[in-house]
Formats: C-alpha cells, structure tokens, sequence
C-alpha cells in the first residue's frame, strides 16, 4: 500500500507561457528516478531534464556546509544550461537543507521532497512508525522537528540505512545485489515491543522506493510504505497552474524527449542505458562537475563512506 503526502514547495506567479513547461528534476543519484516517472505521467506534455549529481553521490554522510555548497555549485550550472521553469528536488538529504537557500536566489519555483511523517503517524494503527533513510535526514534537525510536531503520540524509530541507496543504485546499473543485504537494511525499522510493532514505514529517500518489491518481500510482517513521488508530482503540477502554464488535457501522442544529465557518468553502463530508455530518457549527457576546489571535505567523506 502506497500513501500521499504533500510536498513543501513556494512559488512565485510568472506571466502565461504560451509553451509546455520545462522540468528540471534533480537528485543525487538515480533514485529522482521514482519522482520522474510520477511528474511524466502528470505532465507528458513537459520537457523534462533527469540531472543526477552522482559525482556526488551518496549525500547522506557529508556535513552539512558541504552538502549546500555542493547543491549550489551543481544547481547554479544546471538551471543556467537548461533554463527550467520549475525544480523539483528529488531528494529528501538534499532538501532538508538547500531549499531557503535556492528559493532565495532564483525568481523560480522549487518542489522539495521531506520525511512523509506526518500521513505516517495519521496512518498508523499501533502508533509505531518507522522512517527509513541515509544518514543524513536521520540526524538532522528538521526531522526531529517534524516528529515533535506530527507524531508526539508515536514511537518513532529513525533508521540511517547506510547502503540502501547504493543498493538500489546497483540494482539498477545491473550490479548484483543479495536479499541478505537488503534485508539487513531494513531489519532495524521493524520493531515489536509491549504487545505493538511497526506498522508503518516511510520511504524517507527517494532511491528505496526503486526496490518495492524486494521491500514488501522481505519485510519481517506486512506494513504500509509511504512513497512521496505521486504527491511530489501533484504539487508540481498545480505550481505550473499557478505559473500559468495551460493544464494537460490528456491529449494522445508521444512525450516530447526527455534527456538525462550525469556529473560523473561512472555508473552509466550499457545495462543503465536500457534501463534509463525504458524509463523514457533515452537522450544521457555526462557534464562532468566533479568534487575538487571549495570541496575538499566532500572529498575525504565520500572516500570515507566508499571505503
């Protein structure tokens, strides 16, 4: 079972486009992917930009400083190339911390993804949830204050899953991955104590809802998964309304072309290629940015968490 939360975006009116809007759909990785295919079936008539800061992935371990800077440098290229009209970021490690920042500077309107902890603790039953995610959204301070404020009357366990997303990112590039592993993962959200047990998990990074179906295969007992996507793609929408951008109208014919970006292009393989296809980005650039100059620190963690 899927759930809908909102998705925190601001906007700011723009005069009617007489064209469909330009997309730009941003993440560390692939796991913006999930979000992607929900904006596409909302929007089909969009031009949609993939970008995928995988020469910085994964997020999750960097300090904080580090990870705005990162963003900074990555989005200031990226909206000045491929001029979209709105940014969602696909990314809830990235959007706890980037988004004041980049609404400051751009006279755009920008879509983040954060834990869906609130329709977590509505859902439950036992009033035991679990949020799944990296390392970086378990520690940090918008978290907790989305559970002081949504879920007081909740036990609430945080699970940093170290390799989740890279699991899922091998999945996908046709790497091998175990059961054991996932399982591994995971094990830490299902919690049974005093007679109640997990019975709601929050997919609280965008990579894991790429493995559903090993999830719900390996999950200890049956839960509900929270997967933000379909709801990330309805706010987007209704910013471009207030955009003015004309509604889709369900008109029949093929997508305009959608295109991926890569800051690295490492995890491109041929197996990626086809998967990225099917997926309806057939069109893979590699712009390479990589970690170097004011990012250091960047540097010496990601060698860190790969080690």
């Amino acid at each position: 079972m899927r759930i809908d939360r909102p998705a925190d975006a601001a906007f700011r009116p723009a005069v009617m486009p007489l064209r469909p809007p330009k997309v730009l759909v941003f993440d560390s990785g692939l796991g913006g992917l999930t979000v992607f295919a929900e904006l596409r079936k909302a929007r089909p008539d969009a031009h949609f930009v993939y970008a995928a800061d995988d020469a910085g992935f994964p997020y999750g371990r960097l300090g904080e400083s580090d990870l705005i800077a990162r963003v900074d440098r990555v989005m200031d290229r990226l909206i000045a190339q491929h001029e979209p009209d709105i940014v969602v970021i696909a990314c809830n490690t990235a959007s706890t911390l980037v988004l004041p920042g980049l609404r400051a500077r751009y006279r755009l309107p920008f879509v983040g993804t954060v834990p869906a902890i609130k329709p977590a603790a509505a859902t439950s039953a036992s009033k035991r949830i679990s949020v799944l995610a990296t390392a970086g959204t378990v520690k940090r301070d918008y978290t907790q204050a989305l559970i002081a404020s949504f879920a007081a009357d909740c036990t609430v366990t945080l699970v940093g899953a170290p390799r989740l997303a890279g699991l899922a990112e091998d999945a996908l590039t046709g790497q091998p991955v175990g059961d054991v592993d996932i399982a591994a993962e995971i094990a830490p959200a299902f919690v049974a104590e005093g007679g109640a047990r997990t019975d709601v998990v929050v997919l609280a990074c965008t990579h894991y809802p790429l493995l559903q179906a090993e999830l719900e295969r390996l999950a200890p007992w049956p839960v509900t998964w929270i997967d933000s996507a379909p709801a990330i793609a309805r706010r987007a929408v209704q910013l471009l309304l207030e955009q003015g951008f004309a509604p889709h109208l369900g008109e029949t014919g093929a997508s305009p072309p959608a295109k991926a970006v890569f800051t690295g292009g490492a995890i491109v393989t041929d197996r990626l290629r086809a998967a990225l296809a099917a997926r309806g980005l057939p069109d893979i650039v590699v712009d390479a940015m990589p970690l170097a100059g004011s990012e250091p620190a960047i540097e010496v963690a990601l060698a860190a968490s790969r080690a």
